[in-house]
């Protein structure tokens, strides 16, 4: 009965109360005695008290409580609502506990915007640390091989070609840096705009792993189907960007996997989507790094990443492109076995 009550009806009880207390004094004081002009007496003090109760009530309330929760309330409900969608505000028509109950919920929707902000305050000051470094590095690099040949190298013949060519080779760092950068500008603004097709994975990986068999090649590793796939697997994606994606995955696997080792492709039927996993027999990734996997410009072996001549932004880039499909990426790695990365696509039905 007494639960969810607006202020009108708070009020209206702490006036019936205090009607109530003013009804016994009145009793109290005739010596309950209803008779001639008593009656009269009695109604006119009951019903003045009633009125001066009601007049003190409404004043103390709406002075001293119901306007300063009105304030805050006032202030929570324009700060959830839209200024192009803002309505009158009924303050009066809700109960105490509809008003808690916003108040809570914008109290913990303000506490978890504050905590994504400062979380993405860390993110931009790690991000820019980031890429300060990983444009410094290369810049330096190609300073001090011009600044060598400019105070004479250039006329050595024993270090002027070498260093040209390391010089080239940080240029082309630094242009796989901007590049990559640019890729995921476009998919965290919504810029890349996909252009779905279906298609056969099973085509497209064959030949891929045909042009890619020049790189694996010089690490002696062996590229391969997980099995003698007869029928296509049929999907709905951007082909290109899928390339890409699985270009990343096969190119990491090559590069960072065990010298001589094998790299396996192989497909899997889940309903209505396909997975796609590739799989290495490397040192594997310790399971403090895989949480991180996907962030930007992290590196599981630093040193030898950017000797690879790596952005340290390929796996974001693959994540950015899987998530613009609706889709999902994992990787699941054992140090000393190897490691897998799978994703999955929409499946042609």
């Amino acid at each position: 009965m007494f639960k969810n009550l607006t202020i009108q009806q708070i009020s209206f009880y702490i006036v019936l109360a205090l009607a109530g207390v003013n009804l016994l004094v009145i009793f109290l004081v005739t010596g309950y005695e209803f008779v001639g002009e008593n009656v009269l007496k009695i109604t006119i003090l009951f019903l003045l008290g009633v009125v001066v109760s009601s007049i003190v009530v409404r004043y103390l309330l709406e002075r001293y409580v119901f306007s300063k929760i009105k304030l805050i309330y006032k202030f929570i409900h324009d700060s959830k609502v839209d200024k192009k969608d803002k309505k009158t505000l009924s303050f009066k028509d809700k109960s105490l506990e509809t008003v808690n109950a916003e108040v809570i919920d914008w109290a913990q929707k303000t506490e978890d915007q504050l905590q994504s902000l400062k979380t993405l305050e860390l993110y931009r000051k790690e991000y820019v640390g980031n890429v300060s470094h990983e444009l410094k590095t290369p810049i330096f690099s190609i300073q001090g091989y011009l600044h060598t040949l400019l105070d004479g190298g250039m006329f050595d013949e024993n270090i002027n070609v070498r260093f040209l060519k390391r010089a080239a080779q940080n240029t082309e760092r630094l242009k796989n840096i901007v590049e990559d950068l640019e890729s995921i500008s476009r998919l965290e603004s919504g810029e890349l705009i996909l252009d779905i097709e279906e298609f056969d994975m099973l085509s497209l990986v064959t030949d891929l792993l045909q042009d890619l068999q020049v790189i694996a090649d010089e690490r002696r590793v062996k590229l391969m189907l997980k099995s003698k796939y007869e029928t296509p697997y049929m999907v709905t994606a951007d082909k290109s960007n899928i390339r890409q994606v699985l270009s990343n995955l096969i190119v990491n696997s090559i590069k960072y996997g065990k010298e001589g080792g094998v790299t396996t492709i192989g497909f899997f039927d889940m309903a209505d989507n396909i997975l796609v996993e590739v799989t290495d027999d490397g040192v594997g990734i310790a399971k403090d790094d895989l949480a991180h996997l996907f962030d930007r410009f992290y590196r599981v072996d630093k040193s030898r990443s950017r000797n690879e001549g790596g952005s340290g932004l390929g796996l974001s880039i693959v994540k950015h492109i899987i998530e613009a499909h609706n889709q999902t990426i994992n990787v699941r790695s054992t140090e000393g076995v190897g490691s897998t990365f799978g994703f999955t696509l929409k499946k042609v039905k």
